[in-house]
């Protein structure tokens, strides 16, 4: 059920250049693809190219100069250890290539008519009490939460007259590397819920940056409700189209869906949609030592992130998987049909 968002005009497209940084990961990779579907010619920004690469600065300003569309994706995996090597890379990666674009943008003879930079929802606080949106949403501490901010003030920076900038905060993706671990989990039948609990102090999630703020408390006593905002590959696809398409929304975005869950609901509709009967909860003190050896962090499955699209249900956005047991039906099954 692919997500509803207004069409591109031929006669438009065809003549439109959509440039899509960060293209080689899952996200950029269908982005690419459906902006060729709509008629953009469509331009790769990456390390090695092909079409422009951040080595090379007069590259990615010819790639910028006379594109409609700019779609920065660009960024380290937050799916790894927060060493010190890495928390320095996670920001650096994110600030270097944002600036690089703006900067192009800001030079260019013919600037972009829109410009949309990633961001991520894991800016709000942890949440068990209410939801985040745009406009009443309170923004979290410590090292993830600095990153978000200084990516977006990145973006924000400066003066671009021409140009309208979104800041696109990402709930997690369904059918990427997020969830293709919790699918493994359930199959393995450690598919219970994630239960947070008392450990100790880390300086991995100190803040980090020039205004680094406070880290934030060590646990919460979740009992596995923490909450899961989410959206559906499709729709992330779709709001970006959509976005890139109304002239009348710049500045922060929500992408996620209008029906969060709990960390207990989801596994288990991970549970049915693998045929799983059991799965087994993973206390944190068991999270720790496993997250160590996955080299990942366990803030990942246990901060809890409400967010609601208040600006995308506003503007009209039809989500095609607003409910979750679908969505995580069909990115099940659909990575069992590729599987075969």
């Amino acid at each position: 059920m692919p997500a509803s968002s207004p069409a591109v005009p031929d006669e438009h497209a065809q003549r439109s250049r959509a440039v899509i940084a960060g293209w080689n990961g899952f996200i950029g990779h269908r982005l690419a693809d459906r902006f060729q579907e709509d008629g953009y010619e469509v331009l790769r920004v990456g390390r090695a190219g092909p079409d422009a690469s951040w080595s090379d600065a007069s590259s990615l300003a010819r790639a910028v100069d006379g594109a409609d569309v700019v779609v920065n994706l660009a960024g380290k995996s937050v799916n790894c250890r927060y060493t010190d090597r890495n928390r320095d890379e996670l920001l650096r990666s994110r600030l270097a290539t944002t600036a690089a674009l703006r900067t192009a943008i800001a030079e260019a003879s013919v600037p972009p008519r829109v410009w949309l930079n990633a961001s991520t929802a894991t800016i709000y606080r942890h949440a068990e009490d209410r939801p985040q949106t745009e406009s009443s949403g309170e923004l979290g501490t410590g090292f993830s939460v600095d990153i978000a901010r200084a990516w977006e003030a990145e973006c924000f920076a400066g003066d671009l007259p021409g140009t309208r900038r979104v800041a696109l905060r990402m709930a997690i993706v369904l059918g990427g590397p997020a969830t293709s671990l919790i699918e493994r989990l359930a199959r393995l039948g450690l598919g219970g819920p994630q239960i947070d609990g008392p450990w100790f102090r880390s300086r991995r999630y100190r803040g980090i940056g020039p205004d680094a703020t406070p880290a934030p408390p060590t646990w919460h006593r979740s009992r596995g409700d923490q909450r899961f905002s989410w959206i559906h590959i499709d729709d992330a696809i779709g709001a970006i189209r959509f976005l890139a398409a109304d002239d009348t929304i710049d500045g922060a975005v929500n992408l996620a869906a209008p029906s969060p869950s709990t960390n207990r609901e989801l596994m288990a509709m991970f549970r049915r949609a693998v045929g799983a009967p059991v799965g087994l909860p993973a206390y944190r003190w068991m999270l720790e030592p496993a997250m160590w050896a996955l080299r990942t962090e366990p803030e990942l499955v246990l901060k809890s992130r409400w967010v609601l699209p208040e600006r995308l249900t506003a503007a009209g956005f039809a989500f095609g998987w607003p409910d979750l047991e679908p969505a995580v039906r069909d990115i099940t099954g659909a990575r069992e049909k590729t599987t075969r």
